[in-house]
């Protein structure tokens, strides 16, 4: 939660930057929207194109947004001042030409918008669009099965959400395949120009309400009383200490024929005593008393998403006709095996224990997360290997996929084993990392491990 606050107040920081943006533009002026590409006030296609994507899924996603209301619809407003920044760099890349300092431009742009990269990427933007997506639906996964059979809203801001970033894809690869096109007319871009296109009032929409004001302050307590009756209650306990041999004046004395230890017939007759420090109330929610709540294993596709859940020493769990579209999400399955076929866009294991994979392909990222025993063998190709908060994970990679990138978190008792001379070689991944001053930075790097 901690990690969410800050994020939102990093993101409100930026949409009160372009606010300020957009209503200074109104007391000063700007470029007008007639001027747009020199051509009789014509807006450039791959702009007309951007207006129909904001019109169509943006829109769809911030009215779903706005039901839900609360931290989703400050989150959707962030997301239209994001796409309303991008769509003035569209603006201006269609009325100048390319600077030939673009660097410059670009941190321009990227301290505008709280040093986010709200531009499209060189030089092939439609991929990371796409990691983005494989990114996102991992988290929206979750809300699903939160909400999928309890709260419809939620399933369709999930789709709305989702079917953004889908879109924008097929707008790179219609518009921007290779990045951006700058126009080959008009003045060279530069940073008092981009400013203006920011700033122009009339080619954006009005500018956003501003945030809702913080919460006031809460109830105060009589902290006051509080405070004496503490120093009061400490004053009474050290009185009592600093009396020395004295404290034991009060104590009642106890013949021998009183004390249980010397007399077994007391101990007989009395009830069992308990120890004070210790509570003996049964808790209504122990786990050993709550019932083990029992699930229906679960494997299908459901749209393009491959569902394996709940599954219990299965180890014949298989796959076939994937799609590189399918992503495959693999939840609290224990000790079972499963085999992908084919070519698949992204792979999810979450809160498995003792659990095997085995796949061919995967063009977007492999997940482990919340897991113990896990064990991965790569048949094919695969870019990444993301590993969160896992005990024990053994990755078989093959010679198509010595390129892999190994990101780890949180983990322990990783190993990556390579193939050579016709058998593997394991790789124990560095758990423990020291940290030093140069100078002028702080340098990484991983600890040896001694054995």
């Amino acid at each position: 939660m901690a990690e969410t606050h800050g994020l939102m107040e990093r993101l409100e920081k930026a949409v009160t930057r372009l606010e300020s943006l957009f209503s200074d533009s109104h007391r000063s002026g700007g470029m007008e929207c007639d001027a747009i590409n020199g051509v009789n006030g014509s807006i450039a296609p791959y702009v007309e194109a951007f207006d129909r994507l904001l019109n169509g899924s943006v829109a769809e996603f911030l009215r779903y947004s706005r039901i839900l209301e609360g931290d989703v619809k400050t989150h959707a407003e962030m997301v239209r001042a994001a796409f309303q920044a991008q769509r003035s760099f569209l603006v201006l890349a269609s009325q100048c030409q390319e600077p030939q300092e673009v660097r410059k431009v670009t941190q321009t742009f990227k301290i505008q918008c709280n040093n986010k990269t709200v531009f499209p990427v060189s030089p092939k933007p439609g991929p990371y669009v796409k990691e983005m997506n494989d990114a996102a639906t991992f988290y929206t996964n979750r809300v699903l099965k939160d909400y999928k059979h309890s709260d419809t809203r939620h399933v369709d801001w999930v789709k709305s959400y989702l079917n953004i970033w889908s879109e924008l894809q097929a707008y790179i690869k219609e518009h921007h395949t290779t990045g951006l096109t700058w126009s080959k007319t008009g003045p060279v871009a530069s940073p008092m120009s981009m400013r203006s296109v920011l700033t122009s009032g009339s080619c954006l929409s009005p500018p956003l309400p501003p945030p809702p004001p913080p919460p006031g302050p809460p109830p105060l307590f009589d902290t006051e009383t509080v405070k004496d009756e503490g120093t009061a209650s400490r004053s009474a306990l050290f009185a009592e200490l600093n009396q020395g041999e004295a404290i034991t004046k009060g104590l009642r004395h106890v013949s021998d024929d009183q004390k249980t230890h010397k007399n077994p017939s007391l101990r007989a007759q009395g009830p069992s005593v308990r120890s004070p420090t210790k509570s003996h109330t049964p808790s209504p929610t122990s786990p050993k008393n709550s019932p083990q709540q029992s699930h229906a294993p679960v494997l299908e596709l459901e749209g393009k998403k491959w569902r394996v859940e709940y599954q219990e020493d299965k180890n014949d769990l298989v796959i076939n006709n994937t799609e590189l579209k399918q992503v495959a999400y693999i939840f609290k399955c224990n000790k079972s095996t499963l085999q992908i076929k084919g070519k698949i866009n992204s792979i999810t294991i979450d809160n498995c224990k003792k659990f095997g994979l085995v796949f061919d392909n995967v063009v977007g990222i492999v997940e482990v997360i919340n897991s113990r025993d896990i064990q991965i063998q790569v048949m094919g190709k695969v870019p990444t290997i993301s590993i969160n908060k896992t005990e024990g994970c053994h990755i078989y990679l093959s010679e198509e996929s010595l390129d892999c990138e190994i990101v780890s978190a949180k983990s322990s008792e990783m190993n990556i084993l390579i193939p050579q001379d016709g058998d593997y070689k394991e790789f124990p991944v560095p758990e423990q990392f020291k940290t030093a001053w140069d100078g002028s930075k702080l340098v990484t790097e991983p600890a040896e491990i001694v054995g």
